[in-house]
């Protein structure tokens, strides 16, 4: 017969098993019921301002979520700026990107004697990016150059996408700690918190590890998408030497930083990174030109159009279609060649294109890593400044109404114009094909009726934003000519 277990033991586990329970206590509820706020608290974002970030239930998706807390406590101080903070929060609400922590909703909580910004936000439970690197870093490996682009691809199409909001969203908090990996590779950096409530001060005094992301001129001029780009240089820096030595538990030298660069054994990643780095704001890169740097720029823009079109589109084919096709694809014949005469020509044969990879890319693609919004034109993304409603009414979490259309802002480089009878006779059906600035097709159809003019037509394409205003007169010509030349002989 076994031993009886040692009582001690048996007292552990019930001590360990009432901690539990009482971390999933809900201590509060958010006005409409739908966020459960537990004891349990999490470590996520290190936003300076923020006192605490606790473990929550969406109770309608039955997820878990973070629920962060701002406190102030100068009630007259908050009341003065309460709808600023209104406005900042909508605009925060409204931003929605694979590689950003999302901000689900938020509200105000003020007494008498004190006031509070509640804010729920997206739980990421795979840790952050200095984690990681000191995992990898302990297992005494290198880092992976081909992971090294993909992240740095990923925080930077987050970036890209803040700085193009109008007016620009900037995250002034940027570090390895605010930088989140998830199980497939996807990356997601900490929600940005509006400027007004971003405190340099306190991040310096409490967080004296984290000071060599901030650039030079943090703190003393008013923040800009500068700020970012030298955060993402440190961070890039360090993803790349796994860990920038810190002299005990205070701030990183000068020196170390510099040892660190001149460790990089890569050209091109060293310009990339020091271009990050410039102590003159104005000589920083923007984030959507670092996306196509020659060291990060690896996925062709027709590639990353084809793969996000199968994957919209895969409801219509069979699971396993990219399986079965490579199975009837000859290896030896050739894919594709450029001709060198008078040398022979320089061939690609389906044997040198892997499957693995291919499945591997479409996954990558699907989780996110390759958002197709990387490789669009630089774009301001309009965002609604809309005023909440006032706690008292805000008992359902309300979608803001967003803008109904953006303006274009690519130019057309090249315009083709086709006009087919309809099988009836009756009417006419127009095929517009439009060729942007940075390359991108945009084909529009549409059924002529006998009151539409071409000047009318181009009007209706630059209202809906699928054209630019500078091209309404040319393309009300071209139209003009092209109806001239179907329509011509027309009674």
């Amino acid at each position: 017969m076994a031993a009886p277990e040692p009582a001690p033991r048996r007292g552990r586990e019930r001590e360990r098993e009432d901690e539990s329970e009482d971390e999933s206590d809900i201590l509060e509820e958010s006005p409409c019921g739908r966020w459960q706020k537990r004891r349990e608290q999490v470590n996520q974002g290190n936003m300076p301002g923020v006192q605490s970030t606790f473990l929550a239930m969406d109770t309608e998706e039955g997820v878990e979520v973070v629920w962060n807390e701002l406190h102030f406590a100068d009630r007259k101080a908050f009341a003065a700026h309460e709808e600023k903070i209104q406005t900042m929060f909508e605009q925060l609400v409204l931003v929605d990107h694979p590689n950003i922590v999302k901000l689900h909703k938020y509200w105000l909580d003020a007494s008498d004697a004190w006031a509070r910004v509640i804010f729920i936000t997206e739980y990421v439970s795979s840790g952050s990016l200095k984690q990681f690197l000191k995992k990898t870093k302990k297992n005494h490996k290198a880092m992976n150059a081909r992971a090294w682009k993909r992240w740095c691809t990923q925080i930077l199409s987050a970036l890209s996408f803040l700085h193009a909001c109008s007016p620009p969203i900037i995250h002034g908090n940027l570090t390895s700690d605010t930088i989140f990996i998830q199980h497939n590779g996807l990356i997601k950096i900490g929600s940005a918190l509006p400027d007004d409530l971003r405190s340099p001060i306190r991040a310096e005094r409490e967080e004296l590890r984290n000071l060599h992301f901030f650039p030079p001129e943090y703190g003393e001029v008013a923040d800009g998408t500068a700020v970012d780009i030298f955060s993402f240089g440190m961070c890039a820096l360090e993803m790349a030497v796994l860990e920038i030595q810190a002299n005990g538990d205070t701030r990183v030298t000068e020196e170390a930083i510099t040892r660190a660069r001149h460790s990089l054994s890569d050209p091109n990643m060293r310009e990339f990174i020091l271009s990050c780095l410039a102590r003159d704001p104005a000589h920083r890169p923007s984030a959507h030109n670092l996306l196509f740097h020659r060291v990060l720029f690896e996925v062709h823009s027709l590639k990353l159009l084809a793969a996000h079109c199968f994957i919209q589109h895969q409801y219509l084919m069979p699971e396993n279609v990219v399986e079965e096709k490579t199975k009837a694809v000859d290896l030896h014949a050739v894919l594709a060649e450029i001709p060198r005469p008078p040398w022979p020509p320089l061939q690609w044969r389906y044997s040198e294109v892997s499957c693995l990879e291919l499945d591997k890319f479409l996954e990558d693609v699907r989780n996110g890593i390759y958002p197709l919004m990387n490789f669009a034109a630089a774009r301001p993304l309009g965002l609604p400044r809309v005023l909440a409603p006032p706690p008292e009414e805000a008992q359902k979490a309300k979608t803001p109404t967003p803008e109904p259309f953006d303006s274009e802002t690519r130019k057309v480089v090249q315009m083709q114009c086709n006009l087919e009878r309809s099988e009836d006779k009756a009417r006419w059906h127009l095929t517009l094909l439009l060729v942007l600035e940075d390359r991108l097709h945009r084909q529009l159809t549409y059924d002529l009726l006998p009151t539409d003019s071409a000047q009318d037509l181009a009007a209706e394409l630059v209202h809906y934003g699928f054209v630019h205003e500078d091209d309404r007169t040319k393309l009300a010509a071209f139209l003009e000519s092209t109806f001239l030349k179907y329509l011509g002989a027309q009674p």
